[in-house]
């Protein structure tokens, strides 16, 4: 293996650690959901981090610090957005309310440049298929919306219902293909031994177990490992 390919190797590797480490830093929000910023950022670096891989010859520290100064530019800029109401609207924009007491504003949809077709497919993927059950929607910055039904044509709540539903928390993964979830079992405060000791109650072992979810209320779902052999 020659040098220059021994060089892109290691070039590749160090840009992926800083890369994903730059992204990291800027949060955790999936593509769909970045602000306008977040996404112009994230550009620019996928741009720069290709540029010392394709040319060898660019000193890789070039791509390295314009990275750290994208994200470094980032959450200051957030932080500044953050305080500022003015700012955010000028660099994030504001939601734009589309339908209001039901009514679709045609106006505020040319200046967000949404046709209904688009509007019709944001609704149908929140299980939404007739307009007449929207009261309000607004799309957000992000480009998703969010919807508030008409109460005549809103789902019942158990409140409504006068049902008293007991909350059994959320199931949280606590052993995942043989191997324990530390931070599920600290969500729900419990420990390993306490693990254990629920597994010994089903005659199992962790080293077994693909899956299993459990909650406050101490229910469980456990997934066996599949025998390959």
């Amino acid at each position: 293996m020659g040098d220059k390919m021994l060089k892109v190797i290691a070039r590749t590797f160090l840009m992926y650690i800083f890369v994903t480490l730059s992204v990291r830093l800027m949060g955790k929000r999936q593509i769909g959901d970045m602000q306008p910023t977040e996404l112009v950022v994230t550009l620019l670096i996928s741009e720069i981090a290709a540029i010392p891989l394709q040319d060898v010859s660019q000193p890789i520290s070039i791509g390295l610090v314009a990275i750290f100064m994208l994200v470094f530019l980032e959450i200051i800029a957030s932080v500044i957005i953050l305080k500022n109401l003015r700012l955010r609207r000028i660099f994030s924009g504001k939601a734009v309310a589309v339908i209001k007491n039901g009514v679709i504003d045609q106006k505020a949809m040319r200046n967000v440049r949404i046709t209904i077709f688009d509007l019709v497919e944001m609704l149908r993927m929140q299980g939404i298929f007739e307009l007449d059950d929207i009261e309000t929607a607004f799309l957000e910055v992000n480009g998703s919306l969010s919807v508030r039904q008409k109460p005549n044509r809103a789902p019942l709540t158990p409140e409504q219902m006068k049902l008293n539903i007991t909350d059994k928390g959320i199931p949280m993964t606590v052993i995942s293909d043989g191997t324990v979830v530390d931070s599920s079992l600290k969500f729900l405060s419990l420990t390993r031994d306490d693990l254990r000791l629920i597994l010994k109650k089903e005659n199992k072992t962790i080293k077994e177990i693909f899956l299993m979810t459990l909650n406050k209320s101490g229910e469980s779902i456990i997934i066996k490992k599949e025998n390959n052999k």
